[in-house]
């Protein structure tokens, strides 16, 4: 009979902590924040600024020395794509060098003075491309398209040189071998498609990790838990106080994480073809391991303005040790090894697999294994530091303690 009364107990305990949980959350406006705010509308803002997935109509300037009708119909072709705005003609490249430096345009298009000479004398020709290669998509832009368009000036050349009688004569010999190209896991090639997903997965560790440690940094600010445990008949055990806290910041990451993972990706139209049932089994252990995580993290941390520094410091780091901005095999094994102290690095992988690439999880067995291996060890770690943080508490109230009944036996004398 005791061991039922116990077990009531400690429910009614853990009940208890959840709700001065959830109540702290509504009250602490920093908290609430990070924790409603910040996961609703931040994944907007991040979606729309890459909502156009390409770059279009990249400024380039051209110096056209040939001025030949093969160099007009290049420039023409060129200005024609849709990732390629011609802006204007420069005399020579130190002009079109000017344009660039002052951020004008993003490359240059030098076509020499024998370049049709050399087309019509049978021999090869060059066309140099200068880019700006501080942003990667507007380089990527200006050089593809100036080597689809040479590539397709070439083939219409060699056309009207092979005197062919039929027109799939001409077709076979400008293309001897064909291909098709098919862009897999994110058919319109986009940056957001690419990048939103891990985006999507760091914002629910740093939110998490966020608003838990604000929530314990207040708490020793303000000296209201005495060393974040209060002295109360509920706070009377390490596990009804990790399990009260956890359940108040899960029932809140349940709602959140179904909105960041299922509704932001369909409302701006990015990849998402992963079943949900798979979602689902995925993000439980990750949406925990990050909870536990926090929890661990917000004991060590002293002040709340000391995590904001730490999440913002090594948000970035964590978005390339994922894997996803830089290649896996590429990192090295000390920073991958460090990688795996932060649930974000499976969870990203897996979200991914899953939902961009169409697999389930069985594909995704490692990092489900890893999420469930660190959501134990956090567990563990949560565990330890605040009974570590009870005996703190009992020890400032035992000294308080017998500071009062000092105190009181000096008056009565």
């Amino acid at each position: 009979m005791s061991i039922f009364h116990n077990l009531r107990e400690a429910f009614q305990d853990a009940a208890f902590i959840w709700r001065q949980e959830m109540g702290q959350v509504v009250r602490d406006e920093g908290v609430l924040i990070f924790f409603i705010l910040v996961p609703l509308f931040y994944p907007l803002l991040y979606s729309w600024i890459y909502n156009n997935e390409v770059v279009r109509e990249v400024p380039v300037v051209v110096v056209d020395q040939s001025h030949s009708s093969l160099s007009r119909e290049f420039i023409h072709k060129c200005d024609a794509s849709p990732d390629v705005r011609v802006l204007c003609y420069a005399n020579d490249l130190d002009e079109a060098r000017s344009l660039v430096s002052r951020q004008l345009a993003k490359g240059v298009y030098l076509i020499p003075s024998d370049f049709d000479v050399r087309i019509n004398r049978l021999e090869q020709a060059t066309i140099s491309v200068y880019c700006d290669m501080s942003l990667m998509l507007a380089y990527k832009a200006v050089f593809q398209t100036a080597q689809t368009v040479s590539q397709l000036m070439g083939s219409e050349i060699q056309t009207k040189l092979g005197q062919h009688y039929t027109a799939r004569e001409e077709q076979i010999a400008a293309r001897p071998l064909d291909f098709d190209e098919v862009a897999v896991f994110n058919p319109t090639g986009g940056y957001g498609s690419f990048i939103i997903p891990a985006v999507l997965m760091l914002i629910i560790q740093q939110t998490l990790v966020l608003g838990i440690g604000l929530s314990a940094g207040t708490a020793r600010e303000d000296n209201r838990y005495q060393m974040l445990i209060p002295i109360s008949r509920h706070y009377n055990g390490m596990l009804r106080i990790v399990f009260g806290k956890a359940m108040a910041y899960f029932m809140i990451y349940a709602v959140m994480t179904a909105y960041l993972v299922l509704i932001v990706p369909r409302l701006f139209g990015f990849t998402a073809i992963g079943h949900w049932q798979d979602l689902l089994l995925f993000l439980l252990p990750y949406v925990i391991a990050c909870i536990f995580f926090g929890m661990t993290v917000s004991c060590i941390i002293r002040y709340r303005e000391n995590v904001i520094l730490l999440i913002v410091f090594v948000t970035l780091p964590l978005l390339f040790l994922s894997g996803i901005s830089w290649p896996q095999s590429d990192i090295p094994g000390f920073w991958q090894g460090i990688s795996w102290l932060f649930p974000s690095t499976f969870g990203v992988r897996g979200y991914v697999r899953i939902n961009e690439m169409g697999g389930t999880l069985g594909d995704v067995l490692p990092e489900l294994r890893f999420l469930w291996l660190q959501t134990a060890v956090y567990f563990a770690a949560a565990c330890l530091v605040y009974r570590y943080q009870i005996y703190l508490s009992r020890q400032v109230a035992t000294e308080r303690l017998d500071e009062m009944r000092a105190k009181t036996a000096a008056a009565a004398d």
